[in-house]
């Protein structure tokens, strides 16, 4: 009877693995899919960042399979990779003006509030609320607070009048507040082009 690959050590899935087998790939991701999540989030902060982390240490260990060398560690070489993808995640994290307010705010509440809001949270919440403005309040209110683009320069900017902008921005920043929790809008007063690709 053949072994199933529940039951396959780290050397035999590895040399299944080195020769095609997806199913030793999906063997490989439920033994330690979890383990690589666990070691990921404390440092990204964010699940689905975190999600997308796991799921690329899988795609590049299927991208190089036919180069593994199966006498290495498995664990080891898993775990290599996701340092990789986890030290380019905390690069970029800790880079964003946005996150910075974010921590910055989160310790203010941190003695006060025991529900603050997370970091994921506070992405979703303000990207649904901008997703619901109308196309021209949207670009407005990006341009304003994500750009840190003046009334006039904004008007020059569409070619509209700058009483047409102050108007829009300020529909626009009204539709946020009934939106938003008074922390995310908080952030978004400060919030900088790091968002820019919400648009």
């Amino acid at each position: 009877m053949a072994t199933s690959y529940d039951d396959k050590t780290e050397q035999e899935l590895m040399t299944d693995l080195k020769a095609g087998s997806v199913k030793a790939l999906n063997a490989i991701y439920d033994r330690y899919a979890r383990r690589l999540y666990a070691f990921i989030i404390p440092w990204v902060k964010s699940s689905q960042d975190t999600e997308e982390i796991v799921q690329d240490v899988f795609v590049n260990l299927w991208k190089y399979h036919k180069d593994i060398d199966p006498s290495r560690s498995l664990e080891a070489l898993l775990f290599t990779i996701a340092q990789r993808y986890r030290i380019n995640a905390v690069r970029s994290l800790t880079a964003s003006p946005v996150y910075e307010d974010f921590l910055e705010y989160s310790n203010k509440l941190k003695s006060e509030d025991p529900d603050k809001l997370e970091y994921d949270d506070f992405l979703r919440q303000l990207k649904q609320a901008i997703n619901s403005l109308t196309h021209s309040q949207k670009e407005i209110v990006m341009m304003s607070k994500f750009e840190n683009l003046s009334n006039g320069e904004i008007a020059e900017k569409l070619g509209i009048s700058e009483k047409t902008v102050r108007n829009t921005l300020s529909a626009g920043l009204k539709t946020l507040r009934t939106l938003l929790s008074d922390t995310v809008l908080c952030l978004l007063m400060n919030a900088s082009l790091y968002l820019i690709s919400m648009q």
